[in-house]
């Protein structure tokens, strides 16, 4: 199995690192999910709602974010230029590092 680091502050601005695994096919809402961090994914990750709406703070180089993600970010609130919805973020081994930061709810 191959692991990656990934740091995930929350809403109260605690940071959590957690072990990702690479291998799985998952993504960062899916990841913070199983660590029961609060983040709904009420779309199951289809990128149809902005429950897993998160910043991504370190420099990662992350994929362009297809229309469906532009779509949902354009109707969700507390959107800056580091926002992505965590379903979209696929964990691989070249996130190594990544730090995100659960955005504010409503």
């Amino acid at each position: 199995m191959s692991m990656i680091k990934v740091t995930v502050i929350d809403r109260e601005g605690t940071s959590h690192e957690l072990d990702a695994p690479t291998d799985m096919g998952m993504n960062m809402m899916e990841l913070c999910k199983s660590a029961e961090l609060p983040v709904e994914g009420t779309c199951g990750g289809m990128a149809m709602c902005a429950s897993c709406h998160m910043y991504v703070k370190s420099g990662h180089a992350l994929p362009e974010k297809p229309d469906d993600e532009e779509d949902m970010l354009d109707e969700a609130f507390h959107v800056t230029e580091e926002s992505r919805l965590g379903c979209q973020i696929h964990l691989a081994d070249d996130l190594d590092g990544l730090t995100v930061h659960l955005a504010p709810v409503g």
